[in-house]
């Protein structure tokens, strides 16, 4: 593995689980087994190393999401398959994205509260990513835009939701019961 994907891939790790602000420079350095200065060769900061776990976990995450929508035999099971995938997740069923602790998204940008923070704007740009995936699930189903934005906000709404739940509340049905809420919404306007 390369250097720097060495270091982002442990900065990641530690980060996810313990928090970016509860984790030093030396840390990271230590686990990854790097000198100090082949961090700095490779990150100007210790924010430019975050912003790059943060991109790396958008990446490793949508991929993850989109190989798990896109087998789905329609647009409707798709979209069912969402949360199917987060209840693997949250259930530790899935193996290929990290152990559940919570939302790295959410995580971290609580960690960088200002809204015109760079880091919680890469984490906002994750958030409308996801909207998008979701909305051209919708407007498979549906035509008309003002619905099909509703419904997919409630969609997103409900995932993230399930998230928070499943994290904070350690509710491990987070993800069944939302889906069966996204179902109810969806048969009501989705002609079968």
């Amino acid at each position: 593995m390369e250097r720097r994907e060495q270091l982002v891939s442990v900065a990641f790790e530690l980060f996810y689980r313990y928090g970016v602000h509860a984790i030093g420079i030396n840390r990271v350095i230590a686990e990854a087994g790097v000198a100090k200065k082949t961090l700095y060769n490779h990150f100007s900061s210790k924010e430019a190393l975050v912003a790059a776990t943060v991109d790396y976990r958008d990446r490793q995450f949508f991929a993850w999401i989109e190989g798990r929508t896109q087998s789905a035999p329609d647009e409707l099971s798709a979209l069912y398959a969402l949360f199917d995938a987060l209840d693997d997740w949250f259930n530790e069923r899935e193996k290929l994205i990290h152990a559940f602790h919570g939302c790295y998204f959410i995580n971290v940008s609580a960690e960088f509260g200002d809204l015109n923070h760079p880091i919680h704007q890469q984490c906002a740009s994750h958030k409308r990513a996801m909207l998008g995936l979701i909305t051209r699930h919708v407007s498979k189903l549906l035509s008309d835009e003002k619905t099909v934005a509703t419904l997919s906000e409630a969609i997103a709404t409900l995932k993230e939701g399930a998230t928070v739940q499943a994290h904070v509340m350690g509710d491990l049905k987070a993800a069944v019961k939302a889906k069966a809420i996204a179902a109810e919404l969806l048969n009501a306007r989705v002609k079968h």
